[in-house]
C-alpha cells in the first residue's frame, strides 16, 4: 500500500471516529484531495475492520463505526436500559416506518384502536419520528415520517433496507392479528412491520 493511500485511509478513519453522526461520501470527499476514490477507500477500510471489535457500516445514508454484532450480548450486560417502548409505540413506529408519510388517524385505522397522544410524543422525544407536512384535507392533519436517527438506531442505511414481507415470512415474524387493517400496504405487511421493528431493536436507549 502506498503512503498516499495509507494517509487517506487514516484521515477517513479519523473523521469517522471523531464524528458523532454518520458521514456521507460527499462530506468525506470534501476533506480529501480532489479525485480521491472515496468509495474504494471506504470498502478497504470496512474490510480491514470486518474481523475487529468495531465494524465500519453504511447507516442512515452515511458511514459510521459500530460495535461488532456478535459482541452485542456481552456489551448489553454493561448497558442500562431505562425502559422499553410499549407495544403501542412499537406498532406506531412500524406503521410510520412502512407507510410514511402517515397521519395519526391512519395509524389508528391500521392498529384498529385509538392511539394515546403520549405514544407519538415518546417517539418524537426519542428523535425517531418527525412532522412530514400537513395533508390538504379537512382539518389539515399532520403527517409523520421517520428520521435519520431512526435509521441510525436500527442500523439501516435507507428505508429500503427494512425487511420485506418475504423475508419476514421466512423468519416467522409475521403478525396476523385481526385488528390490523388495510391502507396502502396489505394487512399482512402492516402486521409484518410491527414484528420487523420489534425484532430489530425495541429498547428505547
Amino acid at each position: 500500500m502506498s503512503d498516499v493511500i495509507e494517509t487517506r485511509l487514516r484521515l477517513i478513519e479519523a473523521l469517522l471516529f471523531a464524528s458523532p453522526t454518520p458521514l456521507d461520501e460527499d462530506h468525506l470527499a470534501a476533506r480529501l484531495p480532489e479525485g480521491t476514490d472515496i468509495r474504494a477507500l471506504l470498502a478497504q477500510l470496512a474490510n480491514h475492520y470486518a474481523t475487529r471489535g468495531v465494524h465500519l457500516v453504511a447507516v442512515s445514508g452515511g458511514w459510521a463505526f459500530r460495535t461488532a454484532p456478535d459482541l452485542a450480548s456481552v456489551l448489553a450486560r454493561d448497558i442500562e436500559v431505562p425502559r422499553k417502548l410499549s407495544r403501542a409505540a412499537i406498532e406506531a413506529l412500524a406503521i410510520i416506518a412502512y407507510q410514511q408519510p402517515v397521519t395519526r388517524s391512519e395509524v389508528e385505522e391500521i392498529r384498529g384502536v385509538a392511539l394515546n397522544k403520549g405514544t407519538l410524543d415518546t417517539l418524537l422525544e426519542a428523535g425517531w419520528i418527525r412532522p412530514a407536512g400537513r395533508r390538504e384535507t379537512p382539518g389539515r392533519p399532520m403527517s409523520w415520517g421517520t428520521t435519520p436517527a431512526f435509521l441510525e438506531h436500527f442500523v439501516l442505511n435507507a428505508l429500503d433496507d427494512l425487511p420485506g414481507v418475504e423475508e419476514l415470512r421466512a423468519a416467522g415474524l409475521l403478525d396476523r392479528r385481526p385488528g390490523l387493517t388495510v391502507l396502502a400496504m396489505s394487512e399482512e405487511e402492516a402486521g409484518a412491520g410491527v414484528e420487523a421493528v420489534e425484532d430489530l431493536q425495541p429498547d428505547l436507549l
